[in-house]
């Protein structure tokens, strides 16, 4: 098995030998049988031992009590620095450093049937950025299975924004490419290694001289968003062994999403503006950026993974034998909202991005793998990844059963012997008392997001306003809701019935 190999497995049969299939086969079973080990174990233990399992869920429960101080602790001080970084002028900071006028930034958005409206302000943004636009090269990939229309709204675009950037390039993605799986990842890759033939190597730009950034087609940069990430690049003492996150924000339609819609947006929001604390656990998520020399060197994206998001990090990582992180920026870039048509399209949209988010556990056997062949990552390294990243796929498809639902199970099947216990009296007391403590969680976390809202739209009363601070009421049964395609992205993974890329649509409605 050779190294580059390591980089381009997406499921066991990519390997080239018996054993290498068996044991990735392996690694992919683990997050499933996990999780399905632990509910399974909950219930079998609440039948039979109910005691223990009384035991198990209060330690569990206490666990989840302070987890979440630790992580509002963490939320905060996330939410802190973003604001602070929004008030830097960071262009002047950046025209102090020496060699800034030789960097460029190569911005990539691949786009499928998003449309037009919205590639306008995505590109609207970037030419309104006040990094100098004579110093970007802006290419907008589109899929040739999206049809002429795919490429008349490119054709708009490219007469509206075209002459604003250093360069704008155009690239078609062909359909049916050998080893592709056709998707965000596969579309990038494409566009990017055109835009290195036809524009940067017959300029000459140093490869170390160019930041790539991938953005979705629903991205709205900050304005100051390149200003902040060439003077992180600039100042780093090793650049080109980082990529650099923002803190994704989904509020670009979040006047006119559902409840559901925006309690899925905010927590995501909230989850990633948390981790931007802890460095050590990101890894890179939708919209991000990172050196070029190094993207070229690591081969470029993988095109037949189907969620691309978190891949590229650990490409990088295994490929510099564990020297490469993820550098947080706490700058904000606003992203769509998922929403659709009718409140039940929105569900189905929701679960199935859900899905695709939550299949990044495909991750998990692809490092495992690499870290057993890789000799040179420390040891302490591959041990911290691999309990922080099994634990965070595991919690998600289990925690919110277990602290909502299994807290009854001891009761409903301890048996008349348990059922007259002190111990069964206090257990749901005791449980719902915590949960109720938790729930002031609730109160941070509506004030937290409306603290990012947009400006509300001039048709929208006040009772709308105070309608978005009443719906956290409902995230506790929502939080269920986000276990289930956990656990089915999981299950899909232990029995092998493997994903492809499933592009969200994007939808906005006044």
């Amino acid at each position: 098995m050779t190294r580059a190999a390591h980089l381009t497995a997406a499921r066991a049969a990519d390997l080239d030998t018996p054993k290498g299939r068996f044991l990735y086969r392996i690694f992919e079973m683990i997050p499933g049988a996990l999780a399905w080990g632990t509910l399974i174990f909950a219930f079998l233990v609440s039948w039979l031992f109910p005691v223990f399992a009384a035991f198990f869920i209060l330690s569990f429960i206490l666990y989840w009590f302070f987890r979440v101080l630790y992580f509002a602790f963490h939320l905060r001080s996330g939410y802190r620095k973003t604001i602070e970084h929004e008030k830097v002028d960071w262009f002047s900071k950046v025209k102090g450093l020496s060699g800034w006028e030789e960097m460029y930034h190569l911005v990539v958005v691949p786009t499928y049937e998003e449309p037009v409206e919205i590639l306008r302000e995505t590109f609207r943004a970037l030419r309104d950025s006040d990094y100098p636009s004579g110093k970007m090269i802006v290419v907008l990939g589109i899929e040739e299975k999206a049809g002429e229309a795919a490429k008349e709204r490119a054709r708009l675009i490219e007469q509206e924004f075209g002459k604003d950037f250093f360069r704008f390039f155009l690239t078609v993605h062909p359909v049916g490419l050998p080893g592709e799986i056709a998707g965000k990842g596969s579309n990038e890759t494409w566009a990017v290694k055109l835009a290195k033939e036809n524009i940067i190597d017959p300029l000459a730009i140093p490869l170390e001289k160019i930041i790539v950034t991938s953005l979705d087609a629903d991205t709205v940069v900050f304005p100051k968003y390149f200003s902040c990430l060439a003077y992180h690049y600039l100042t780093s003492p090793d650049p080109l062994r980082h990529s650099y996150q923002p803190v994704p924000l989904f509020i670009n339609n979040i006047w006119f999403s559902s409840v559901l819609s925006r309690l899925f947006a905010f927590s995501t929001t909230f989850w990633f503006l948390m981790n931007q604390e802890r460095p050590e656990k990101l890894s890179t998520f939708s919209s991000h950026s990172m050196p070029f020399k190094t993207l070229v060197e690591v081969g470029y994206r993988q095109v037949n993974y189907a969620v691309d998001d978190s891949r590229i990090f650990w490409q990088c990582f295994l490929h510099y034998d564990g020297d490469y992180s993820v550098e947080a920026l706490y700058y904000p870039i606003s992203m769509d909202a998922n929403v659709a048509p009718s409140f039940l399209d929105t569900v189905k949209n929701i679960y199935r991005q859900q899905l695709r988010w939550a299949y990044g556990a495909a991750d998990i056997p692809y490092f495992l793998y690499g870290f057993l062949q890789n000799k040179k990552i420390p040891l302490s390294k591959k041990i911290s990844l691999s309990i922080d990243r099994l634990e965070s796929y595991w919690s998600w498809a289990t925690a919110s059963l277990l602290i909502f639902l299994l807290g009854w199970l001891p009761l409903a099947l301890g048996g008349d012997a348990f059922t007259q216990t002190l111990l069964s009296y206090n257990l749901p007391r005791f449980t719902s008392w915590i949960l109720t403590v938790m729930m002031a969680g609730l109160v941070w976390s509506a004030f937290l997001s409306m603290l990012f809202l947009p400006p509300r739209p001039i048709n929208y009363g006040k009772w709308h306003t105070a309608w978005l601070v009443l719906q956290w009421i409902f995230l506790p049964p929502i939080m269920i809701f986000f276990a289930v395609p956990a656990l089915h992205a999981q299950t899909r993974l232990l029995l092998g019935k493997y994903m492809g890329f499933w592009s969200t649509p994007k939808f906005r409605s006044q």
